[in-house]
């Protein structure tokens, strides 16, 4: 992983994320194989290793009757040459929080002190586990941005997401696991670039159309599925005789075909494609 780059490591629930980024933290000691971070064993030369890194676990991680200033000043006093505590908590919509205690705070605030106390300290490398959730799409945008600093500053970012949208706007490199093993990596356009002929069309119409009669009515090679309710995916070359053959279908059946699109597939087709469809939990 160069310096500078953010990871995505993605997968569906129990692949083995959090385990993966536990591991390489030297929270989990490791079965079988090895594991090296920034060069060191992170169980045999943890006291060495921990200085270099920020870590951001699932639930927060802080004291809940502590204050949020008084909480990043502790793991500031930890470090060599930290962040100027204030600062950080300003640029991270946390300034007028200084005095309440870190259970007061919405998910999204205590989201975004994890996050500052896990790069106050200047890490190479910061871990980030599922940075983003529960925060509102302002929040997200913000929390993007400090990323973007962070890496042009040079430091090093692996973080687990759910959020497709996410991996494929800030990750140089995806990592795609399933139950523990590596399924796909890349970086986000070589994952979703596939076969240049291979353009897809959305739509939405009325939930529950029978796709198979939808394909048969297109030429043969050609897949419709309905991704989400009254959502829908031609798979295949799209050209226009396409197009009307769908719509044409849909106003037999008496329906309005709305919202149509033609383009290439996403990061979040590739994941669902190589991790199945089913629910997990």
């Amino acid at each position: 992983m160069p310096r500078g780059q953010l990871l995505a490591l993605l997968g569906p629930n129990g692949a083995g994320k959090t385990t993966t980024i536990e591991l390489c933290e030297g929270f989990l000691r490791p079965d079988a194989g090895t594991v090296r971070v920034l060069g060191l064993d992170p169980i045999a030369s943890g006291a060495a290793l921990r200085p270099l890194i920020g870590v951001m676990p699932q639930g927060g991680g802080a004291y809940p009757g502590i204050g949020c200033a008084e909480m990043l000043r502790l793991v500031a006093s930890c470090g060599a040459n930290p962040l100027d505590v204030d600062w950080l908590l300003d640029i991270l919509g946390l300034g007028a929080c200084g005095r309440t205690p870190f259970k007061r705070l919405s998910g999204g605030q205590q989201q975004r002190l994890s996050l500052a106390c896990a790069i106050v300290n200047r890490p190479e490398l910061v871990f980030l586990d599922e940075p983003t959730a529960g925060m509102d799409p302002q929040a997200r945008r913000l929390v993007w941005e400090l990323l973007a600093a962070l890496r042009a500053d040079g430091v090093s970012v692996l973080l687990t997401t759910h959020l497709m949208e996410e991996a494929e706007t800030l990750a140089d490199h995806v990592v795609i696991i399933d139950n523990g093993d590596i399924v796909a990596s890349g970086s986000p356009t070589a994952l979703t670039s596939g076969d240049p002929e291979n353009t897809q069309m959305r739509f939405r119409a009325r939930a529950g159309l029978d796709t198979d009669l939808l394909a048969a009515a297109l030429p043969e090679g050609y897949g419709v599925r309905e991704t989400s309710p009254g959502s829908y995916r031609v798979d295949g070359s799209v050209d226009p005789q396409v197009i009307s053959a769908v719509t044409a279908w849909c106003a037999q059946q008496g329906v309005l075909a709305e919202q149509l699109q033609v383009g290439k597939r996403d990061l979040e087709d590739v994941f669902l494609e190589l991790t199945g469809r089913e629910l997990r939990t």
